[in-house]
C-alpha cells in the first residue's frame, strides 16, 4: 500500500527497507539509504525530462522497488500521482476510478500490464512508458513499435534501486541496446556478466547475473543468464531449487533425472516456465506436477544431458521452443 510506504518514507530513519526479487541470488531483505532513492529518481526524470505538475501513474506494489520509485519520483519532481490497485488491467481501472483522466506523464508496468492494455484509448496518450520486470517478448514488442507513445524497456534490480538503464521500443528511435543512465558505468566480468557501477545508487560495484555484450560507448545488450531463472509475468522461479522441491514425486530413475524445468517465450509473460518429461510418465506427470507458475508440461524421449552428467539447459529450452 502506497500509504505504508509514505510513512516509511516519512518517517525520520535515513533508510527503507527493501525486498529483492532474487535477479542475483536468493531474495533478500536489505536497507536503502533516502538520499540513493532519490538520485535514482532524478537520473530518470532529467533522462526522460520530466517536470513538475506532470501526471504519473502508480499501477504496481509498494511492496517492491518499481512501485516504490514511482512514488519517490512523484515526490522528488512535484509530479502528480494517480494510483490504481495492481492489476493486469490498469487503464481500464484507471478510467474507471479517474474518469476525467485525459492523459498520462509517466507510467511503468510489466509485460503483462501492457499486453492487457494493447487497444486501449488511453495507452497512445500515455507520453513515457518504462515496462519492467521481465523482457519483452518479441511479438509484444513488434505491437508496441508504432505507438506515438515513448515506450521504454528498463533495465535494473532491486539492488541498483530501479533501473540504471533504458532502450526506446517505439518509433524511430528504437533500437536493439540499451544506454545507461548518467552516472551509471558498466564492464564485463570474466564470465561475461554486466558489472555495474554506480556510485550514487550503490556503494558498491555490482555483479549481475546477466551475460552482455557491451559497446565501447557504454551501450549494451543481454545474452541470456548465467544462472537458471525464470523470469514470468515480472516472477521469478529458482529452476533448481524448484525441481529439487518436486523431485520427491518424481524421483530420478538409476541416477538419472526424469524431467527438468525449463521455459520458453510467452506473449503476455514474457517466459513461460515449461516441465519437460519423459514421455512415458507424462500421465503421472500431469497428475502430481502442480505448481501456480508452471502451466505446460511437455513430454520428451530423455531429458537432455552433458557430457558431464548434468541436465543440458540450453537444450532443454530448444525442445521446449
Amino acid at each position: 500500500m502506497i500509504k505504508d510506504f509514505l510513512s516509511e518514507w516519512r518517517s525520520p530513519s535515513p533508510e527503507v527497507r527493501l525486498q529483492t526479487s532474487g535477479s542475483t541470488g536468493r531474495p533478500k531483505v536489505f536497507y536503502a539509504d533516502k538520499e540513493r532513492l532519490r538520485a535514482s529518481a532524478r537520473m530518470t526524470c532529467d533522462f526522460l525530462g520530466l517536470r513538475e505538475g506532470q501526471t504519473a501513474l502508480l499501477c504496481l506494489s509498494c511492496d517492491y522497488i518499481a512501485g516504490k520509485m514511482m512514488v519517490v519520483r512523484a515526490l522528488e519532481r512535484g509530479l502528480r500521482l494517480v494510483e490504481v490497485a495492481p492489476s493486469n488491467r490498469p487503464l481500464e481501472d484507471l478510467v474507471r476510478e479517474h474518469p476525467d483522466i485525459k492523459g498520462i506523464d509517466l507510467a511503468a508496468m510489466v509485460p503483462s500490464q501492457v499486453y492487457c492494455s494493447l487497444g486501449h484509448p488511453l495507452l497512445p496518450r500515455i507520453r513515457h512508458l518504462i515496462i519492467g520486470g521481465g523482457a519483452i517478448p518479441a511479438a509484444l514488442e513488434e505491437r508496441l513499435r508504432a505507438l506515438p507513445t515513448a515506450v521504454w524497456s528498463s533495465y535494473g534490480m532491486t539492488e541498483t534501486l530501479s533501473h540504471i538503464a533504458l532502450r526506446r521500443v517505439s518509433g524511430a528511435e528504437a533500437e536493439d541496446w540499451y544506454r545507461p543512465l548518467p552516472g551509471v558505468a558498466l564492464s564485463l566480468s570474466g564470465e561475461g556478466c554486466l558489472v555495474i557501477d554506480a556510485p550514487a545508487l550503490s556503494p558498491e560495484r555490482l555483479v549481475t547475473n546477466d551475460l552482455a555484450e557491451l559497446l565501447p560507448d557504454g551501450r549494451f545488450r543481454i545474452l541470456g543468464r548465467r544462472d537458471n531463472v525464470v523470469i514470468s509475468g515480472g516472477l521469478k522461479l529458482h529452476i533448481e531449487e524448484e525441481e529439487e522441491r518436486l523431485r520427491s514425486l518424481l524421483p530420478d530413475r538409476e541416477g538419472r533425472p526424469v524431467f527438468c524445468i525449463t521455459c520458453r517465450p510467452h506473449e503476455k509473460l514474457g517466459e513461460e516456465a515449461v516441465v519437460l518429461v519423459e514421455r512415458a510418465l507424462l500421465t503421472a506427470a500431469q497428475t502430481v506436477l502442480r505448481h501456480p507458475y508452471i502451466k505446460s508440461i511437455l513430454p520428451v524421449d530423455a531429458v537432455p544431458m552433458t557430457s558431464t552428467g548434468k541436465i543440458d539447459r540450453a537444450a532443454a529450452r530448444r525442445l521446449a521452443e
